[in-house]
């Protein structure tokens, strides 16, 4: 696969552009809206299809297209669009594929999508060096006036940034430069993925509140948890299970699922989980619509096994992941 999971040899290789007058995601503990006008997320974004301006991002799915034809797959756009309950998505982009990714951009916002562009490097996912996510901020500084030329989207700093040994004040220090540095071209809301490939839902909450000494200072940012069934929480020694989602909630912050799959190991009850996160109104985005290197792609044939096709059915994943949603 070109992701996944934890470091136990799961480890891969591999929102919203804002509405006219969209609130910020729900705070985790909480379901829904009551959000002004005031309180948007990103940049203008013009309308997009079918999402709920009470409640943020809509659900949706995530792409990874860079590895395929060039990076320039085809997205099946036509197919997707009549699957009514995906209303973003996270596209995941490797720091050589600008020029790629502001067609990917482009192309979303043009068939009615919010959409979250993620900076993805699949040889450090997983590092706690802090470098590496400096390095991710100053990609975004170089190329986000571009990127965003293209459409309006919510900047995910960076994938899967930090392994299961990270503290929530290393956690908390290294996102505070990254986002300080983002803040110089970006104004809108920023997501942060939880460290342990967004598994430590205990340490992003610590790091949240300060518990720990340092806190993320920003005002307006969004914590994402990825969540399969190899997921495990490093900080309590067991796989992550529904409670995890009431500690995230206890951040405080507006939170989400941005990954979630049946693929990556066993232990934890990934469906259960992402029905709690649901139950708490938060967004949840399944992986993958297409761009996975294994078993979860939405629609087939995958990018993976023929990256230049053109026509596309629904696979056999399809309904596991859009039932979710």
């Amino acid at each position: 696969m070109k992701k996944k999971i934890p470091q136990w040899g799961w480890q891969a290789i591999v929102l919203i552009a804002v509405l006219y007058g969209t609130a910020l995601l729900p705070a985790c503990n909480k379901h829904s809206t009551n959000l002004t006008e005031n309180e948007n997320i990103g940049e203008d974004a013009g309308p997009l299809v079918g999402v709920d301006a009470t409640a943020g991002f809509g659900n949706g799915v995530n792409l990874q297209p860079s590895y395929y034809n060039g990076g320039n797959p085809n997205f099946g756009w036509s197919l997707m669009k009549q699957q009514t309950k995906i209303k973003t998505v996270r596209i995941e982009i490797e720091p050589g594929y600008v020029t790629q990714a502001k067609s990917w951009i482009s192309q979303a916002r043009s068939n009615g999508y919010a959409v979250i562009a993620t900076y993805h490097k699949a040889s450090v996912l997983g590092s706690d060096n802090a470098a590496e996510l400096t390095a991710a901020a100053n990609w975004w500084v170089a190329n986000y006036a571009n990127l965003a030329s293209a459409g309006s989207f919510t900047i995910n700093l960076m994938n899967e940034w930090g392994s299961h040994n990270l503290s929530a004040n290393a956690y908390a220090s290294a996102y505070n430069n990254a986002i300080s540095i983002v803040r110089r071209v970006y104004s809108g809301a920023i997501i942060i993925d939880l460290s342990g490939w967004g598994q430590e839902t205990a340490i992003a909450a610590a790091a949240a509140k300060g518990t720990n000494g340092t806190k993320i200072t920003d005002g307006n940012y969004i914590l994402s948890a990825h969540i399969y069934p190899g997921s495990w929480n490093g900080g309590k020694g067991r796989y992550v299970n529904t409670s995890d989602i009431d500690d995230l909630a206890s951040s405080g912050r507006p939170c989400m699922i941005g990954e979630f799959g049946n693929s990556g190991g066993s232990g934890a009850d990934w469906s259960a989980i992402v029905d709690k996160a649901r139950s708490k109104g938060w967004t949840v985005l399944a992986w993958c619509w297409n761009g996975d290197g294994g078993s979860m792609n939405m629609v087939t044939p995958s990018w993976a096994t023929n990256g230049s096709a053109t026509s596309f059915s629904l696979s056999s994943y399809f309904s596991v992941a859009y039932a979710k949603l």
